[in-house]
């Protein structure tokens, strides 16, 4: 029982050769008598972060909020991305 709609991103690297680099997600799964597990994966099912949490909401909030650190880390990391040469 996973819930993929969530949210989901893809990332592309800035310069010349734009490439794609990848597309995550966030996957909530009910677990029996322990609430719900979330986590943030790659297109080849690699985990980045994940966790439980009692409720719904707020393993998708946690889910979607692992997602955006991810995210933000990736964009400060990239030199080409906070400048526009355009």
């Amino acid at each position: 029982m996973g819930d993929a709609g969530a949210g989901s991103c893809a990332c592309e690297t800035g310069g010349a050769g734009t490439k794609p680099v990848g597309m995550f997600e966030v996957i909530l799964t009910r677990r029996k008598r322990f609430g719900w597990r979330w986590q943030v994966c790659d297109q080849s099912g690699k985990i980045f972060a994940d966790g439980f949490e009692r409720t719904r909401p707020a393993a998708k909030y946690h889910g979607e909020r692992a997602l955006f650190f991810l995210l933000s880390q990736a964009y400060l990391r990239n030199p080409f991305a906070a400048s526009s040469k355009d």
